[in-house]
This record gives C-alpha cells, structure tokens and sequence, in this order.
C-alpha cells in the first residue's frame, strides 16, 4: 500500500488553514449551544440580526475601502458623531434637560437623518482626499480622522447647558421607527440593513463604480492606464462610505437610546473583522456583499454568545483580538499563495 506523499499531506493542510478561522469559529458556537441550548431561539436569533445591523451597514462602508487596498480607523468615531447628531435633535421636546430647548415642536425624522449623513460624509471626503489627492496611506488619514472626529464629539457633548451629559430621553417616533418590528416579528434595524445590502451588492456588481472600484484594489496603475479616473473614483467610495456611516449612526443612536462620546468605540474594529472573515481582502481587489454580511453576523454571534454564557467582558476582548489576528493571517497567506 502506497503512502501518501509529502505534498499531498501539505495540500490537506493547507485546505485546513484556509478554513481554520471558520472552522474554529463553528466550534464555538457549538460548544455554546451545548452549554446553552437556549441559546438558539428564534428570540435571540433576532435580537443578534438586530445588533449586528448597525455595525453591518458600517461595514458594508468600511468594505469598499479594504477592496481598495485600505481601511478606516475612523468609521465608529465618526458614526458616534452622526449619532450625536441624531439624538440631540430627536430629543423629546417634553424634556427639560434636552440639548437644544429652542425646538419645541418635534423635528421631521428626516431632518436629522440628512445632518448625520453631512456631517459623517464631511469625515469620509476628509479621508478620500488624503488617500485620493495626497496619497497618503489609509491607516494614517484614518487614524488622524479618528482622533478630529473624537474631539469633536467630546466637545458638541460638552457644549450642552451643564457640561457634558448622555443624550437620552428620545422622541417616541424615533424609537418607534428604529425599535419596531414588521408583522411584531421581524425587527425594523434587520430590514433596514437588508435594504442598503441590496443596494450596495447592485452598486459593487452592476455600476461601473463598482467595477473601477475592484480594478483600483487589484491593480491601480493598471487600472490608469485602462483609462480609469482613480482619483474621482475613490473619492465616490469614500462617498458612498459616508452616507452608510450616516445612517448607522441615525439607527444607532435610536437602538442604543442615550448617546455619550463613547458612542463608536471599537465599532470600526467589529467592521472591519466582520468584513475580514467574510472574505474581503486587505490585498486589496476582493470581496462581495454576501460575505461581509455573514462576516459581520457570524462575528455578532460570537459577541451574544460570550456575553450570553456570562464571560469575563476583557476576556471578550481577547478572544475577538485573537480572531482578528487569525482572520487577517489567513488572509496574508492565500495573497502569499497566489503571488
């Protein structure tokens, strides 16, 4: 009886770290629901969609940026500013303690929801054109955006009557628009992601946006030469990105109910793990909707699952560290592998 050579042994092994990540993962979740069966109601199952939901459109956002060959360190600061936004104006009129007293008749939701796309779209220009214009790396336009954009959360808080508060106490309509469910079933938040996912996988596979877009984060000098516009082109993402950001962070604010300038903290990270595992390269040029999608919810899943069984919250952080670290070398390897 032969043996089974070397390389073919290296093959299986190879085919076992490409799914290594989702395999550990899958093992997780069953040691969960053996400890926990409860844990795979339909309740819950929808109470995990609906947390992941905000954090899934910021990451429909942060994806275009990983396709071309980037990220944003920014994006959860950046929706807490959208998300301050939102709350100090949706605050109940009723109120005495509101930010902004002078509203005595409650705001059309619309209204608020335009101000945080500006303000979050003002952010994502401001790094489009560091990558676009001054060609500057990503993560350092990013991590300088993240910082502007936490000092001025902190100071908009910080400039109520009486210093710094939460912003809380939210209209009713609001609430009701974020916190419903359609048929009492299905929470609004999960059909409000599924709608900017239909919208996104159109615009990543059927506009000529998204084809440039792939083009750029394979090759951008190639994609020059063929006559692409880079410049204007990752401007448009960083723009599309923004008006993502907006709406998470009006969807946010109305989930989470009380606004403070911790409001983003870290969510950038759960983006862009959520997109790694599911796929989307740092190489750059890879990725689909579906993917970031299952990547941003098998990562919630996770989140529920540690708090569910009662784990330590800094323990937490170091399983979802550890999960980055295994996502993104896996990632490294398969680019490593195909050059």
């Amino acid at each position: 009886m032969n043996k089974p050579s070397f390389a073919s042994e290296k093959s299986a092994f190879e085919i076992f770290l490409d799914f290594a990540l989702y395999i550990i993962l899958a093992l997780m979740i069953i040691v969960v629901i053996v400890i926990e069966p409860s844990f795979l109601s339909m309740d819950n199952m929808w109470k995990i969609l609906a947390q992941a939901s905000t954090r899934g459109i910021l990451a429909l956002g942060v994806a275009g940026m990983i396709v071309l060959a980037g990220t944003d360190l920014s994006a959860g600061r950046i929706l807490g500013c959208g998300a301050a936004i939102s709350a100090s104006l949706l605050q109940s009129v009723t109120y005495a303690s509101r930010m902004y007293k002078g509203i005595t008749e409650p705001l059309p939701l619309w209204i608020p929801l335009v101000l945080s796309i500006i303000v979050c779209v003002a952010f994502c220009l401001l790094n489009g054109f560091g990558v676009a214009k001054l060609h500057m790396h990503a993560f350092i336009i990013s991590l300088g955006t993240q910082l502007i954009a936490y000092g001025a959360l902190c100071l908009y808080i910080d400039s109520q009557e009486g210093g710094a508060q939460p912003l809380a106490t939210l209209d009713d309509r609001y609430l009701n628009l974020v916190n419903g469910k359609v048929f009492g079933v299905v929470p609004n938040l999960v059909i409000f992601l599924a709608i900017c996912a239909i919208v996104m996988w159109f615009v990543w596979n059927k506009t000529t946006l998204g084809k440039n877009m792939f083009a750029i984060g394979g090759n951008p000098e190639a994609a020059a030469v063929s006559g692409v516009n880079v410049a204007k082109n990752i401007m448009l993402i960083y723009l599309v990105a923004g008006i993502l950001y907006g709406i998470a962070a009006f969807l946010e604010a109305g989930r989470i109910q009380s606004v403070t300038t911790q409001t983003g903290t870290n969510y950038d990270l759960d983006a862009i793990s959520g997109c790694v595992i599911g796929g989307v390269s740092f190489s750059g040029g890879v990725g689909t909707i579906p993917g970031v999608l299952i990547g941003v919810i098998i990562l919630q899943v996770i989140n529920y699952s540690l708090y569910y069984l009662g784990v330590n919250a800094y323990l937490q952080y170091i399983i979802k560290g550890l999960i980055i670290i295994l996502a993104v070398a896996i990632d490294v390897r398969k680019y490593i592998a195909k050059k």
